[in-house]
């Protein structure tokens, strides 16, 4: 197994170049392609690399997906990918250029290295080397490839509505060996309406924590920025605070350039209530101020995020994204909200759900996946975990995140010099190709 694959993995590298060189952050839609020419570009490369291999290919007519398939059966084994991406707007905080696949220390840079573009195409070549040395399918494995995970789920949501759903799978979208549970995650478009209202804008993206944030440079804002001790620069007219980005999955490991560069504002002397909502209810990643403190044994706390900002005078908008314990119900985070902005002038309207995910770790699904892992690995202290992300794991029923993410290893999605251990996907290779024989190889 380690031959075949050390012997392909010069060519899943060049693939994964031309599936990297594809800037798909979501962008206008123009004709066929629903989520922009960027997306279209990487889904076309990922359809040509499964023709390539040899698997039959449907592609939606629609632009919204695609599916790669072998075997035959009436059960299936679905691999659930997705080939967009967060934005890497912040060019200048990359030490590589973002869509340039760049080998270096033994790692693979790049936008979409890690989330998913790596990972998915990592899943293709396992299937591809295992029909390679002879294997049988006893089951169809059917390889989903989406367009929108990053934001709405279009991609996703337009397969489940047309197309035959898988009996099993997994999505290599997350970390080895598997997530069990998923936070339930909601997004709320905040608003209000005021004629003189300072201007301010940040972030990037409401599933990531804004690494920064502007607005009109001011003695007393600067000031203020100073005595916080917040990292900020003066650029072109304007205060521009520097925050951390990370997934807002992990809200609190980050810094939050929108609610500093607020509580900067509201400390010169701005009572504008979006300003004082921020610096007074959203300082706390984990939300306290606002829903008290809540967390459950299987998926631990709450995680708040203030994603997006812009602000300015006439109208004020704010991009919220929470993920609440699998435990809790929904509504009771939508009135919590609603109670705490109501007293600043503050309207909120649901934008995005995702129901949680909570499945036994004594499925024969879980029990497959994590034999493969462990037999590859020889990791068996390592334990199913729960997470604050959302995959495609939510999308349909019996669907687990499966890796490609080793334990231990660095968390880069959603940040400047997003990579991926070249060593690390070798083995994530070798669990796929494992976990495929267990889950739909004949004898």
């Amino acid at each position: 197994m380690k031959t075949a694959i050390e012997a392909a993995f010069p060519d899943y590298v060049e693939d994964l170049r031309a599936l990297v060189a594809a800037n798909s952050k979501n962008a206008p839609a123009q004709e066929g392609a629903p989520m922009g020419a960027g997306v279209a570009q990487a889904l076309d490369a990922m359809v040509s690399i499964a023709r390539r291999m040899g698997f039959a290919v449907t592609v939606d007519p629609d632009g919204y997906y695609a599916y790669a398939e072998a075997g035959e059966g009436k059960e299936m084994v679905g691999v659930l990918g997705h080939l967009d991406v967060v934005p890497a707007d912040d060019v200048e905080n990359w030490a590589t250029p973002p869509f340039t696949l760049t080998e270096k220390d033994g790692m693979l840079y790049g936008r979409g290295t890690s989330d998913d573009k790596g990972p998915t195409l990592a899943a293709l070549y396992a299937l591809k080397l295992l029909l390679d040395g002879g294997a049988k399918l006893r089951r169809r494995v059917r390889f989903i490839f989406c367009t929108d995970e990053e934001s709405l789920w279009r991609g996703v949501k337009a397969y489940a509505e047309k197309e035959e759903h898988p009996t099993m799978g997994f999505t290599p979208d997350a970390d080895f060996p598997l997530l069990y549970a998923e936070k339930g995650l909601v997004e709320y478009t905040l608003t209000a309406a005021r004629k003189n209202s300072v201007t301010l804008s940040g972030g990037t993206a409401l599933n990531a924590v804004a690494g920064s944030a502007q607005t009109g440079a001011d003695a007393k804002t600067a000031q203020a920025l100073k005595k916080l001790g917040y990292d900020f620069t003066e650029e072109n007219g304007k205060l521009v605070v520097h925050g951390k980005a990370v997934h807002a999955m992990a809200a609190d490991k980050g810094v939050n350039a929108i609610v500093r560069l607020a509580q900067a504002l509201a400390l010169a002397g701005n009572t504008e209530g979006m300003v004082k909502f921020l610096a007074e209810k959203c300082t706390d990643a984990n939300g306290r101020d606002i829903f008290g403190d809540v967390s459950d044994e299987y998926s631990g706390k709450l995680t708040f995020n203030v994603g997006l900002a812009d602000m300015k005078p006439g109208k004020q908008t704010l991009g919220v994204d929470i993920r609440f314990p699998v435990t809790y119900e929904k509504e009771k985070v939508t009135d919590a909200l609603k109670k705490a902005a109501e007293p600043y002038g503050i309207g909120v309207e649901q934008f995005d759900y995702l129901r949680p995910l909570h499945i036994s770790t004594d499925t024969p699904l879980v029990r497959s996946l994590m034999q493969a892992y462990q037999e590859v690995t020889g990791d068996a202290k390592t334990q199913p975990i729960a997470t604050g992300g959302a995959t495609f794991a939510r999308s349909m029923d019996n669907i687990v995140a499966f890796g490609a993410l080793m334990p231990g290893a660095p968390k880069t999605e959603h940040e400047a010099n997003e990579h991926a251990v070249a060593a690390d996907l070798k083995t994530a290779i070798a669990v796929y190709m494992r976990a495929f024989v267990l889950l739909a190889a004949e004898g």
